[in-house]
């Protein structure tokens, strides 16, 4: 039989092979993730996790438990928390402001409208140490500065009945106090004690939380954790939390690279235990409070 090119074949492929082609599933377009500091994810191709410590042009550097580095190209090919993601460059602070007109403070309140600095007052707050000192900045910082006050620390309250005698607070100069570990029959509370009973005790507030550093003030969620490990009483708390998280613990500036991980974890008042939340605020009114 002759072949017959006009007659009707069974093509099973069909005539017009982008006749179907409006009708495909479009690509879905990943969840795009900013590449801030400390955000833990999974590059895909090498299984490598870690944490980004640096952006850098079309880059991203991770971190692993290890301190093991590798360098990625930003954009597809991530897991975070689970999910297929884009990692892209992280906006400006600058930026962050912008976009959101009015914004919320880190504590919560709403921001002042940006002016000129306001003067310092003579009251002060006082905070234990330089690790408190950044936490309160960070999470307080422009509602500090929006009622001119200054934060201090002390290295340890041991001297604070000294200090207070030195500052002579009146009415009009008042002292607030954040105190670690502030629990019954502590020796902070019987150092608060003898501040209260003293000669300025009405001009002074000291208040504490009852966790033994600041640094668990920071909600195990925020971390990524169930629970803040415990630490055996014969070993130097941060010595021990780092130990339990894989984190070098061999000298001071350990310590302090392992605060600046925890620290990066903190956004928000929400990533804070609330009884420290209630203490800050008190402090604040305090010492704000019209003469």
């Amino acid at each position: 039989m002759p072949f017959d090119p006009t007659a009707d074949l069974d093509d099973r492929y069909g005539s017009d092979v982008l006749a179907d082609y409006n009708r495909r599933a479009r690509p879905v377009e990943l969840p795009r993730v900013e590449a801030e500091f400390d955000l833990v994810v999974e590059e895909v191709a090498t299984d490598f996790c870690g944490s980004v410590v640096r952006v850098e042009g079309r880059t991203v550097e991770l971190e692993d438990r290890h301190g093991t580095r590798r360098v990625f190209p930003l954009g597809a090919g991530f897991l975070f928390e689970g999910r297929a993601v884009q990692l892209v460059h992280p906006k400006s602070a600058a930026t962050k402001a912008a976009e959101a007109g009015r914004r919320r403070t880190a504590s919560g309140s709403f921001a002042a409208p940006q002016e000129r600095a306001r003067v310092a007052r003579a009251s002060r707050i006082y905070v234990e140490g330089r690790h408190d000192a950044e936490l309160v900045e960070k999470v307080w910082g422009d509602d500090l500065r929006g009622e001119g006050v200054v934060v201090e620390y002390l290295e340890g309250v041991d001297d604070l009945d000294a200090v207070v005698r030195e500052f002579a607070p009146t009415r009009e100069r008042r002292i607030g106090v954040l105190v670690d570990h502030l629990v019954a029959g502590s020796k902070e509370s019987r150092i608060a004690d003898a501040v209260a009973r003293g000669p300025f005790g009405s001009n002074v507030l000291v208040v504490g939380h009852p966790f033994v550093d600041i640094w668990q003030a920071v909600t195990p969620k925020a971390l990524g954790i169930r629970a803040w490990p415990t630490v055996p009483r014969s070993i130097e708390w941060k010595h021990g939390i780092c130990e339990a998280f894989g984190w070098p613990h061999a000298d001071q500036a350990d310590i302090a690279r392992a605060w600046k991980r925890i620290l990066s974890r903190v956004h928000t008042y929400t990533d804070l235990e609330p009884v420290l939340l209630g203490r800050v605020e008190q402090l604040i009114d305090f010492v704000t409070e019209p003469a």
